[in-house]
């Protein structure tokens, strides 16, 4: 088998596969989506840890297993070929396999706004279920437009703080029924175009708005698009479901494609480390019965 993709899907499915015996190529690029972030919420057992680390410790763990082999760089393409795939890595080995997953990730449109990079991660964030603990009881900016990626993004973070401003860098997009949903809830909707974020000496993160506004903050949440972080899946055939999603099995990561299969956030939109890790391992139970009766030990 060949994984494409070495974060917590891709680990955890070479994980199960290496503990039942089985080849394993995971080929990793290193653009891991939460890369930017201090540290990674929501995962039982290791609550508050450094993405980083997460990885070091999922990568020691793997590599226990002799029949698992790492190679870091980028796979520039794979083939459906006659008994399974063909996949080139940029300057490396040509590989084959019987399946193939696809553990790519996805990647984040910041918003074009200077400062933003500087901030991701540390002040920007994309993820309330991941960050909106820590900024509890605070100001926050949101920064969206229209009903869905605006108000109601807007609104889900009431959880967390009723000290909330929607920022939507220019006309909002929101109809009435959203509108009147935010003042209810006392968010004002800001329409002016933004200038910059810059994080203050004093900690603060600042969003400056064109007509000289500004407004501080414990930290900005986005929701603007993201997009597949590879674009194999869509070369090989896998039908989309959605912007940046493929279709697939929810049980099992099996796409549309005959033997390929795609899990973690390449896969869906419950974009969590622990979902990732789940379907990593599912996919990997799921490859190892197919296996078995494409080699007559289990019938058809």
């Amino acid at each position: 088998m060949v994984v494409v993709g070495g974060g917590p899907a891709g680990l955890s499915c070479a994980l199960m596969l290496g503990r039942m015996r089985r080849s394993v190529a995971i080929c990793d690029a290193g653009r891991q989506r939460n890369s930017a972030s201090h540290a990674m919420h929501g995962y039982l057992g290791r609550e508050g840890i450094a993405p980083s680390e997460f990885l070091e410790l999922g990568r020691a763990e793997v590599a226990r297993y002799p029949s698992v082999s790492f190679h870091r760089g980028l796979v520039t393409d794979a083939v459906a070929v006659d008994g399974g795939f063909r996949v080139t890595m940029e300057g490396g080995p040509v590989m084959s396999c019987r399946r193939l997953v696809l553990a790519t990730g996805v990647v984040d449109q910041l918003p074009a706004v200077p400062g933003a990079e500087a901030i991701y991660g540390v002040g920007l964030h994309h993820c309330p279920y991941c960050d909106g603990w820590e900024l509890r009881d605070q100001p926050l900016v949101v920064y969206g437009r229209g009903d869905a990626d605006g108000a109601a993004f807007a609104l889900s973070l009431t959880r967390w703080s009723r000290e909330l401003v929607l920022c939507t860098d220019g006309a909002s997009g929101c109809g009435e029924e959203a509108l009147a949903r935010l003042r209810r809830f006392d968010i004002p909707v800001m329409e002016q175009r933004v200038r910059r974020f810059a994080r203050l000496d004093d900690g603060p993160i600042e969003v400056l708005l064109d007509d000289g506004t500004s407004l501080r903050c414990g930290g900005v949440f986005f929701n603007t698009t993201r997009q597949q972080q590879s674009d194999l899946a869509a070369r090989l055939g896998c039908k989309e479901a959605g912007p940046t999603g493929c279709e697939i099995e929810s049980a099992t990561g099996r796409s549309s494609v005959d033997g390929l299969y795609v899990i973690g956030d390449a896969s869906r939109d419950v974009l969590q480390v622990i979902v990732a890790a789940a379907e990593g391992a599912r996919a990997a139970i799921d490859i190892n019965g197919a296996l078995l009766r494409d080699d007559g030990v289990l019938p058809a």
